[in-house]
């Protein structure tokens, strides 16, 4: 049987426009912490931005505060809107497990889309974050607030997702060179995400 998680290429495909739709129309309710991981680059800064999907709200404040944004996205549907939405950025239609840009970023986001990995692609990633952030990067991502596994849905389509436990992604951002700078778990202030917000170390 296919694991759920390996529908979830599929499912943003068949769904973008009325993701794209229903991410507008809800509100954007967890800026702050996007607005924290860009006030911590600098201006021109280059983020990796991880499961884009349609660039916005996420990309398109990026950009709009200086940043130069290279997104990736299984989705070509997702990755289609991005390129109409804002051309001069750079757009790749690509699974972030795989991602081998031997290129290093000032930021890495991996926002919304990492919990949507099986528990071993998520321990994976840890190895992709490494190989593309430069001494100093920011990392930032979300997960769960504890080790479990959720099925959802969207619009009557199930959307799975994923959790470590907080101390094996603690335990997984030291051993690649990072180091915690802020997280929350149900930060009520971001629709109740649990936020991790990481630094690689300056002599990574």
């Amino acid at each position: 049987m296919t694991h759920p998680a390996n529908l979830i290429i599929g499912h943003y495909e068949r769904h973008a426009a009325a993701w794209d739709a229903d991410r507008q129309n809800s509100g954007w309710n967890d800026k702050v912490w996007h607005d924290l991981f860009i006030d911590n680059l600098t201006t021109g800064a280059r983020v990796l931005d991880l499961g884009c999907g349609s660039g916005r709200p996420v990309a398109q404040h990026m950009a709009q505060r200086g940043l130069r944004v290279t997104g990736v996205d299984s989705s070509r549907a997702m990755i289609s809107l991005c390129c109409n939405r804002l051309p001069d950025h750079e757009w790749i239609v690509a699974d972030m497990r795989e991602l081998s840009l031997h290129r290093r970023f000032g930021g890495i986001l991996a926002w919304d889309s990492f919990f949507h990995l099986g528990y071993d692609d998520q321990r994976r990633m840890f190895a992709v974050f490494a190989d593309h952030a430069s001494a100093g990067a920011w990392l930032m991502f979300n997960a769960g607030p504890q080790h479990g596994e959720a099925i959802g849905s969207y619009r009557d389509d199930p959307l799975y997702h994923a959790s470590l436990a907080p101390s094996e992604y603690k335990a997984l951002i030291n051993r690649f060179g990072f180091e915690v700078v802020e997280h929350v778990s149900n930060d009520a202030r971001a629709g109740g995400r649990t936020a991790w917000l990481c630094r690689s170390r300056q002599d990574a």
